[in-house]
Formats: structure tokens, sequence, C-alpha cells
């Protein structure tokens, strides 16, 4: 054929097939596709393969593959970097993705890291410990035997774990404050042993005392100011305390006026929040107004207690099992199995150990001690995190 009558054909048949419906076209073609030898179904493959697996991210600049990166979920982008080596190169090579990762799922990020796959690297990990949460694989079990009666009381800081009842100290007061069931706090100068002050105002055992400086201001204190808090059945009392040994009471908290709600020895102050857990939930308040900011209401809150409580996550416990929940969903991520123990009414026979990865999993800080507790046979049952991987 000319290429004259050739070109008018060409644009004839065009012409048609655009008023054609989708489902003739396709009969069109695969008419098309069924004549054609092997010289045009080589073109076609070739030509299908240009226009159909274009490989945006060789085509498109850096800046942009990385922003569209930015929109995908994990479970995608880890689905992207088996595609290929060239797209998991490029994947891996860009800090501000894994990190926007990480941070949805609650990690700290330290901004001055910017090695895409360290964090590629903590997310993987942070993720495995998710897993391993939900399928009571994190945690290992260990025992300390050598008591020759029932352990009735734990203490643990800074690594250190005694046997020692509600207790605080501050190596630069040089204090020590504790906690009595005479209704009393006592402040003592720990260097020289000796009882420097008696804090009276409670109206039950002392079962919890805490020595923590503020960082937040109010009318009552302000940033860098040492605070005493010490908590009873049913009121958590806010102390100054400085240099200066009388002082006296700022501020008297509680979850009921008329006392039908009771305070468990669960109470947690970390300068900004005062957390406590009562029969009732989670109580939160804010240090600064002293508000109530949030309660958190579980199944059985007689029963189920506070551990330890952070920005991202709160430990729990009850009879039978050690929980972990997500408090950005107040949804238990994970528990593990206890063994049969006596809880003490006073709280002093159980506690947390390490708490950093309850601000968010770093990488790090998934190790060491999670929770102890004293056992009728005179030992220390303890449940400890298992290796990473």
């Amino acid at each position: 054929m000319e290429k004259v009558a050739f070109e008018g054909w060409l644009e004839s048949i065009s012409t048609t097939f655009l008023t054609l419906n989708d489902q003739q076209r396709n009969q069109s073609l695969d008419h098309l596709i069924s004549l054609s030898g092997a010289v045009q179904l080589r073109h076609l493959s070739n030509g299908l393969e240009t226009l159909l697996k274009r490989d945006f991210l060789r085509l498109l600049p850096l800046e942009l593959a990385f922003y569209l990166m930015r929109w995908l979920d994990p479970e995608t982008l880890l689905i992207c970097c088996r595609v290929c080596k060239q797209w998991n190169k490029v994947i891996s090579s860009c800090p501000e993705v894994w990190q926007g990762v990480c941070r949805e799922l609650g990690w700290r990020i330290d901004e001055s890291i910017q090695d895409a796959t360290h964090w590629k690297g903590i997310y993987l990990k942070a993720r495995l410990r998710m897993t391993q949460l939900k399928d009571q694989e994190a945690f290992e079990t260990s025992s300390l035997i050598g008591h020759s009666a029932r352990v009735y009381a734990l203490y643990y800081k800074d690594g250190l774990l005694c046997t020692v009842f509600s207790v605080d100290y501050n190596d630069e007061l040089d204090l020590l404050v504790s906690g009595s069931a005479d209704f009393s706090v006592k402040v003592w100068a720990l260097s020289a042993g000796a009882c420097l002050n008696t804090l009276t105002g409670q109206t039950e055992w002392v079962t919890k005392v805490i020595l923590q400086q503020s960082e937040v201001e109010s009318m009552l204190h302000s940033p860098g100011d040492y605070i005493l808090l010490s908590a009873d059945k049913y009121e958590i009392k806010v102390w100054p305390l400085g240099r200066e040994v009388n002082c006296k009471c700022l501020k008297t908290l509680s979850v009921s006026e008329d006392r039908s709600i009771s305070l468990q020895p669960r109470l947690q102050f970390d300068g900004k929040y005062i957390v406590c857990s009562s029969d009732l939930g989670v109580y939160q308040w804010d240090f600064a107004s002293f508000e109530i900011l949030r309660v958190i209401k579980t199944q059985d809150p007689a029963n189920l207690s506070l551990l330890s409580f952070g920005e991202v996550f709160a430990l729990l416990f009850d009879n039978h099992f050690l929980y972990v929940m997500d408090l950005r969903t107040e949804a238990i991520s994970g528990r593990w199995p206890l063994p049969a123990y006596r809880k003490s009414k006073r709280g002093s026979s159980f506690l947390a150990g390490v708490t950093s990865w309850l601000n968010g999993l770093d990488g790090d800080n998934d190790s060491g001690l999670v929770f102890a507790t004293s056992m009728p046979d005179h030992s220390i049952h303890l449940v400890l995190w298992r290796e990473n991987g």
C-alpha cells in the first residue's frame, strides 16, 4: 500500500476506533493481535513495557521521589524495598521517610542523626518488638534466691534492686525521704543519717513518697524547685523541699471528696504530670494547674494496677498478667503471664524496672529489668526484656 493511501486508511481507522466503546475497542485489539506475527508481537511487547512499566523512582528527581514515599505506609515501604536493588537503595537513603514512620509509631526521634539506615533499623526493631509484645515473646523471666523469709518490700533505682520500704533520695540535696505507717513523712540527712523533719497531715499509711524537681511553673512553685509527693489511701500531698528544713503542704489531691474512691499505692511524678491509679482507673494531673487531664478507665480497675506511666506506653498488671498499654489508643498492645504471687496492699512488694522505653522505644532502651515481685517461697521473680532478634 502506498504511503499516502496508508496514512489515509490509518486516519480513517483511528477515527472509527475512537467512536467505539471499551468492550468494542478490546475486541478490535484482540483481533489485531490474533493476526499479528512474531515481529509485531515483539514490537507490541517492547512498547507496552515502556508505557506500562515506567520506573518512576528512576525517572523522577530524588526530591519528588522522597516526597511521594512520605505518603506510603510502613508496610508498603517495606514491600517497595523488596522490588529491586535500585528501589531499596533509593528508599533506604531518605532519613525523613524512616524518621516519619518511627515518629508515627511514637518512637523518640533525634534529629541530629540523619542516617536513613539507622532509622530504618530502628523501625524494623521496634516493629519486631511490637509483634513480640502481641505474641507474648518480648520478655523472659528469672529469679533471685537467697532470702530466708518473705520479702515484703522492693526498691529499684539506677539499676540497683533492694528490699526496703517507701523511700526516695537525692544526692545533690543530701536528703532521703521515707513514708511510714504512723501517717508521717520523714526527711533525713543522707550522709549523717539524722532525721531533719517530720511532715504530718496524712490520715492513712504513707505508702509512697517521691522526691523530684519540678519542670513547670505555677503560683505555688517554679521550674527547678524540689518537690516531695506523699500518698496514702485517699490523698496525695505536694510539699516544697529545698535546703530549708520546715515546709508546709502546697496542695492536697484526691479523686473523691467523700473518700468513696481509694487510691492505689502506685504514684508517679516526672516533674510535669502526677499519675496515680485508683479503684476507678488511672488519673493524670497537670502539675502546673493541678487539674485532672485524663482518667483511663480499664475493665477491672479495682484489680488492674499501674506500674509505670510514660508518654507512649503504660505498664499495668493484675494478679495474672503484666500488660503494656498504648496510651494513644488506650488499647492493650501485649501481655505477659505472671506466676502466683502475693499482691501487697501497700504496693511495696512489686515494682517496675527500667522505664525509659515507656516514652518510646529508641532501639537501645528495650533491655534490662521490666518488673519484679516477691514470691511466697521468699524469692524475687524478675521479668526481663528478651534479646531482640
